[in-house]
């Protein structure tokens, strides 16, 4: 291939067709467990966290409700993924060996998110969330109806592989995924660039600025107890009687089983099965929808 300004534009544009090919074909699954937020800053603050509007009466003026109680910000993060082609292969017309590496990184900028997300999920036995206390945790703060404070948790114990009951009918989910720029394709194509010069390489890369964040404590629920039908029924029905502050009923209901692989046989047999080993109905037959989660592992 002759190497000018018209032959590397249609390489890059080819390039691009390719990437984003693979992109739109690549399986993705984060993005039904996060509101995505999109950011216009290097960082935003989620005050409205710390309360949630709820309705009353209208007697005399309307009450207005302050959202400014939580000072939970997540910051925005770079992320980028580069390669080199060579001058000769393009001089050579070898082009072809790269559009594995260019799929790939297509496949990747899809699947990034869901790598994101999940290792947030998993680290929120020890992150922080709005109200100050883990994601996970035994004593989450709420107002009482008396006014005093209490506590409300989210978290079932134990210490075997985690798994996690989750609420996703609501507008709002349980985590964010934040997004400043999304995954762009890009290439450094000018034959008197420096590196082509010096080193004779043409530089190609994907680059975004996003990242994650916990939203409402309420709507996930997680377990490291051994996953069984006991197990899984008491975390319902303690996912389900949670209340927010003055005692409302907050009318929560996992509706997905999020479990890792090791962990699909036990949550398939809850889920699925009409019978229990011993014979009996099982009753907790179809009350979620279980995915597995390879990025659990």
């Amino acid at each position: 291939m002759l190497i000018n300004r018209a032959n590397l534009a249609d390489m890059f544009r080819g390039f691009q067709m390719i990437f984003q090919g693979a992109a739109q074909q690549a399986p993705s699954m984060f993005e039904r467990f996060v509101t995505v937020v999109p950011s216009q800053t290097s960082e935003e603050k989620y005050a409205w966290l710390g309360t949630m509007p709820r309705f009353r009466e209208w007697l005399g003026d309307r009450v207005l409700q302050s959202l400014s109680t939580s000072d939970y910000t997540i910051k925005n993060k770079p992320f980028e993924m580069s390669i080199e082609v060579d001058r000769d292969d393009i001089e050579d017309d070898k082009i072809g060996i790269y559009t594995p590496i260019i799929q790939q990184m297509g496949s990747e900028s899809k699947t990034h998110p869901d790598e994101l997300v999940f290792s947030l999920i998993a680290s929120g036995f020890n992150s922080l969330c709005y109200d100050g206390q883990y994601f996970f945790d035994t004593d989450h703060p709420v107002e009482l109806e008396d006014g005093s404070m209490g506590t409300w948790s989210n978290f079932q114990g134990g210490t075997s592989t985690a798994w996690y009951l989750l609420d996703l009918r609501r507008p709002m989910k349980p985590f964010i995924f934040q997004k400043r720029r999304d995954y762009n394709f890009v290439g450094m194509v000018d034959e008197r660039d420096e590196a082509v010069f010096m080193r004779k390489k043409f530089r190609y890369g994907v680059d975004a600025r996003v990242n994650t964040g916990f939203g409402l404590p309420h709507l996930a629920y997680a377990s490291k107890q051994t996953l069984d039908i006991a197990n899984y029924s008491a975390a319902r029905a303690a996912m389900g009687s949670l209340k927010g502050d003055k005692g409302k009923p907050l009318a929560i209901q996992g509706n997905v089983l999020l479990v890792p692989p090791t962990l699909e046989k036990q949550a398939l047999e809850i889920l699925n099965a009409q019978r229990l080993s011993n014979g009996a109905d099982n009753v907790m037959a179809k009350t979620a929808e279980v995915v597995v989660c390879p990025w659990l592992s």
